[in-house]
């Protein structure tokens, strides 16, 4: 990569295949979960997250590009490392391991899109800034809808266990 925009389609095709990722490893997170709410939240990021495949295809087609991803490394190790939880926590210790993976998956997304829309900005891409914008909207309130379901319906002192 020697451009901006080069960096920018680069990344852009990363976090697609990051996405279509995601999207084959939430279903099952959401089965190993316990917590009723918590598996809630797992179900309705996927359907948010197909929503961000859309979109981001509408991003592809307003920079004129068809829809293609790069594997991203990133992602792949979050997503074997949420997997290994799965296969090693049990109960009370999956469902708040499993949060914490989550939201290690959201930050990263977060800074990813957060990158991306400032790029799209830089280079005049308005409708992609637009777009890249609304899904980093949603990837925040994600993030702090599994920091309060961690604060108030799974970690409370009521329900923890040593």
């Amino acid at each position: 990569m020697k451009t901006l925009n080069e960096a920018f389609e680069h990344t852009l095709q990363d976090i697609y295949w990051a996405e279509n990722a995601l999207s084959k490893a939430l279903p099952k997170v959401s089965k190993a979960v316990g917590n009723a709410d918590l598996k809630a939240a797992f179900d309705d990021h996927l359907k948010e997250t197909k929503g961000h495949i859309k979109t981001l295809e509408k991003v592809f087609k307003s920079l004129g590009k068809s829809a293609s991803g790069e594997k991203c490394d990133a992602m792949d190790g979050l997503l074997k490392e949420a997997d290994g939880l799965l296969e090693e926590a049990e109960g009370h210790a999956l469902d708040v391991s499993v949060i914490g993976a989550a939201q290690a998956i959201e930050h990263y997304e977060i800074a990813r899109y957060g990158t991306l829309r400032e790029w799209a900005k830089e280079l005049g891409h308005d409708e992609a800034h637009a777009l890249l914008g609304t899904i980093l909207d949603e990837e925040k309130a994600a993030n702090a809808k599994l920091t309060a379901l961690a604060v108030e319906a799974v970690n409370p002192k009521g329900k923890r266990k040593s």
